[in-house]
């Protein structure tokens, strides 16, 4: 596998720079697996999904995390946010340019105010520690400070940073979208609900992996950061509920479906943790239980 294999030609103008209004009107393909694949819109979804079918979501909330700061100097300097390293929200994992300039403790500035001050290079190497300053609360400061980090290939101004929001998101963390959300609406949440789809949020915070290219000529070779995730018990029980009455699980998009993945891998891995201690514990017990009598082994 060579990362040339992926190549296609996907000319700029082809490239939608605005969102489309309504959002549900987006385009949806359907595949009819040996039937020809249907193209219709996300506003027909109802039409494939029937009472008792699953809708899992990621309620994560997109950040300001994008900073556009200056050094001291005159410089500029860019920082983009990707990871919390405490509860407060005060020391950040990012992506920091110009990286080799910047030395540890350097502090950049947004509007002449000191705005993060520059830690140490991470273990992964191409991420560094920061630390947001001020006194306000970091999220504030990023309201206040930060732009929302669309994918470079977007180069149209947002105008309005909700629209870069899922209609559902709750939890603040995320540096960029769970895009497939984004299509949906409440009106069309609504008709879902209607008509007895249930609907389950999952967290998953999209992270660094959203922004770093692929530089390695073989894929498998690419290394693949971690994301944090957050997939309720009673979602879990919902998705065995429904598979147990031979329902669909629709994820909405690849974070809400890796986020699914990677608990439902967790439990098995416990599950199966679990038996084997079982398994040893019982043949513990079973050697306990004999006993060697006049050299010759026999049961209690």
């Amino acid at each position: 596998m060579h990362l040339d294999d992926f190549d296609y030609d996907l000319p700029s103008e082809l490239i939608a720079q605005t969102p489309v209004e309504p959002r549900d009107s987006a385009r949806l393909l359907v595949d009819q697996g040996s039937g020809s694949p249907l193209h219709r819109h996300v506003r027909d979804l109802a039409e494939f999904l029937g009472e008792g079918d699953l809708l899992v979501v990621n309620d994560s909330r997109v950040i300001p995390a994008r900073l556009h700061l200056q050094r001291h100097t005159g410089g500029a300097a860019e920082v983009l946010l990707l990871e919390p390293l405490d509860a407060q929200r005060r020391h950040w994992e990012a992506l920091v340019r110009p990286a080799r300039k910047l030395k540890v403790g350097e502090e950049l500035l947004s509007g002449g105010v000191p705005l993060v001050r520059i830690g140490e290079r991470t273990a992964a190497g191409d991420t560094m520690t920061v630390e947001l300053l001020g006194e306000a609360e970091p999220l504030d400061l990023l309201q206040r400070h930060g732009e929302m980090p669309l994918p470079p290939y977007i180069t149209a101004r947002l105008d309005q940073p909700e629209r870069y929001q899922t209609v559902y998101s709750q939890q603040p963390g995320s540096a960029a979208a769970p895009t497939a959300g984004l299509h949906f609406t409440p009106e069309l949440l609504a008709r879902l609900e209607a008509q007895g789809v249930q609907t389950a949020r999952v967290e998953l915070v999209v992270g660094l992996d959203t922004f770093k290219p692929v530089t390695v000529d073989d894929p498998l070779d690419h290394v693949i950061h971690t994301e944090r995730y957050r997939v309720p018990k009673e979602v879990l029980e919902a998705c065995a509920e429904a598979r147990r009455r031979r329902k669909r699980v629709v994820a909405v998009g690849t974070t809400a479906a890796r986020a699914l993945e990677s608990d439902a891998t967790q439990q098995e891995r416990e599950l199966a943790q679990a038996s084997i201690a079982r398994l040893r514990s019982v043949s513990c017990e079973a050697r306990a239980s004999v006993l060697v009598v006049g050299g010759v082994q026999e049961p209690r």
